[in-house]
């Protein structure tokens, strides 16, 4: 920003919203330079938003090419609400924000709260999403005009505009909050189990709401409709649709909703926001001293790496198992696993249209149900939690100079981490092929999902050992475990879609075994399914690690972040 500091008050009455636009700008162009594979992935994903605003533009405007008004608040009740679910929970569990101008950085600088509050929400509408999303929306405002005239349109074009800035301000103010509180370690320990134990009712409550929907009349969502558009959720995007259906008085209340709770979620940012800035975090009180040297190692050593061996191996396991357990940017991503790993088998196998739920019987599965099925599910999970480690050196960033100085093997670094790793997720996924036998009703299934998931998950490990070394990206310094460099959420997304075709190629033998070997493999899967997992992340790891040995200086330096 060309503003001269001379004077903290005279900057803090010249910095404007302009100038965070304008440094957003600059940054994301010096990323670009000498880049050319940011460039690459930044033009994939401008072509992919295109293509997701066309879809979104056409869906949205459906109802007003057709002149088919009765479905006209429906679909802008349910695709607006959609869509800042969207903003709120695809942040947490998937593609973070983009934190190109870290709130920390300024922490030094004379800025009101307000002003910077402002200069960041203003910056924060200079991303590729954020324009796909308002060129799909305006589907809205061509429904809108065709169905009630231009006044209908300009409501309707105020309403998609009042909409993203809910959209933006939510994602913004629930990552912040969160992350806020994740830095205390007591904290944080409470947020995982909570989390997880709360995204994951989301799953049985879509289950009742697939069920219900099977056996409902389309025309009684009207009513569900209409209350949603009286909510933050749908208001924004049914102002216009109320003024062409004849009830004008309607569009200022559901706009003024949404101002007020644009400026209530950009307090709630403001107020985490500068307790972020401020990054303070409680460590606790320090543990008892036992003995000098002995003491000090076996408190290098987690509970769960205490039958290691006091060698590098050892080391490298209790260094990252701890980092897994303690980090937030790492945490998040195990959360993601166990909870998706739980409740979309569920859907998929429950979810067909044979669910249904009965009065005082609970669920019954669907008659689609079958041990191939279950395969396929499993599969999907199996990949989600190896996909994890497709940036494994990003979380480490400029630290991961210390193994380069060491000279540590890269076959030994990468077993290292893909058995601290495991540590934590071959549990989770023991528990979700139990949890998923018995919620089917079919207990015999259990070493069939079980075999599917080792073996998906070992495959998984050997393509993203390559991945990691090879496809690895920076991520920046901050303690926002949802933070992503400008650039860095096309990188994660088409990175995570290749991890995922090579894992689910490397998996395919286990489908196919299920599919032709029938009751037969249901007892043979686990045996066979194990040796495969392991086999395969131990080849993974091998080959990768010669890779690693020649890649080091070069994946440090792709690793560092860019100041």
């Amino acid at each position: 920003m060309a503003v001269a500091v001379s004077d903290p008050a005279t900057l803090a009455r010249r910095v404007s919203a302009r100038h965070f636009v304008r440094l957003k700008l600059r940054v994301m162009g010096n990323n670009f330079r000498g880049q050319g594979w940011r460039v690459a992935l930044f033009v994939g994903g401008v072509v992919a938003g295109l293509c997701f605003a066309g879809t979104g533009f056409f869906l949205l405007a459906a109802p007003g090419l057709a002149g088919e008004s009765r479905y006209a608040l429906m679909i802008a009740a349910f695709g607006g609400g959609l869509t800042v679910l969207g903003w709120l929970l695809l942040p947490l569990v998937f593609f973070g924000v983009d934190e190109t101008l870290d709130p920390a950085r300024f922490a030094l600088l004379p800025l009101p709260r307000r002003t910077l509050v402002t200069g960041l929400f203003a910056a924060a509408f200079v991303s590729v999403p954020t324009i796909a999303v308002l060129l799909a929306l305006s589907g809205l405002v061509v429904t809108a005009g065709a169905l009630g005239g231009w006044f209908a349109a300009v409501v309707a074009a105020v309403g998609v505009v009042a909409g993203l800035l809910l959209c933006v301000a939510a994602a913004r103010a629930v990552t912040s909050a969160f992350a806020t509180a994740l830095r205390s370690r007591r904290v944080r320990d409470l947020a995982a189990v909570l989390l997880a134990v709360l995204a994951a009712l989301i799953g049985p409550l879509q289950l009742v709401g697939v069920a219900a929907l099977s056996d409902t009349d389309w025309d009684r969502l009207d009513g569900v409709a209409e209350v949603v558009g009286w909510t933050p959720f749908g208001a924004a995007w049914t102002a216009g649709i109320e003024v062409a259906e004849g009830r004008a008085w309607a569009a200022p209340l559901k706009l003024l909703i949404t101002a007020a709770t644009v400026v209530a979620l950009l307090a709630w940012w403001s107020r985490s926001l500068e307790s972020a800035m401020v990054g303070a975090a409680s460590g606790g009180p320090a543990p008892a001293r036992r003995g000098v040297l002995g003491g000090a190692v076996a408190q290098l050593f987690p509970r769960a790496t205490g039958w290691l061996r006091r060698d590098q191996f050892g080391a490298l396991v209790a260094r990252e198992s701890r980092y897994w357990w303690r980090d937030a940017r790492r945490r998040a991503n195990l959360i993601t696993v166990a909870v998706v790993g739980l409740f979309v088998p569920v859907m998929v196998n429950l979810g067909g249209s044979g669910f249904t739920v009965e009065g005082g019987q609970g669920f019954t599965a669907s008659p689609d149900s079958s041990p191939l099925l279950a395969s396929l599910s499993m599969l999907f999970v199996g990949l989600l939690a190896a996909v994890t480690l497709a940036n494994q050196f990003g979380f480490d960033g400029s630290a991961y100079a210390a193994n380069v100085v060491a000279g540590v093997p890269g076959q030994q670094e990468l077993r290292a981490r893909i058995a601290a790793f495991s540590i934590y997720v071959l549990p989770m996924l023991a528990v979700i092929s139990v949890v998923v036998g018995v919620v089917l009703g079919e207990p015999g299934w259990i070493g069939l999902m079980a075999g599917t998931l080792l073996a998906t998950y070992g495959a998984g490990l050997a393509v993203n050992c390559f991945v990691s070394v090879l496809g690895a990206y920076s991520l920046p310094e901050t303690s926002n475990p949802f933070a992503l460099n400008s650039g860095a959420g096309v990188a994660k997304g088409l990175l995570t879609l290749l991890a995922m075709l090579g894992t689910a190629a490397a998996a395919v033998p286990m489908v196919i075994a299920a599919a032709l070997l029938g009751d037969v493999w249901l007892w043979l899967a686990l045996p066979v399914g194990a040796a495969y997992g392991l086999g395969a992340a131990l080849l993974g790891a091998y080959l990768a690690g010669d890779v690693l040995d020649r890649r080091m200086p070069e994946l440090l330096a792709t690793v560092t972040p860019r100041r």
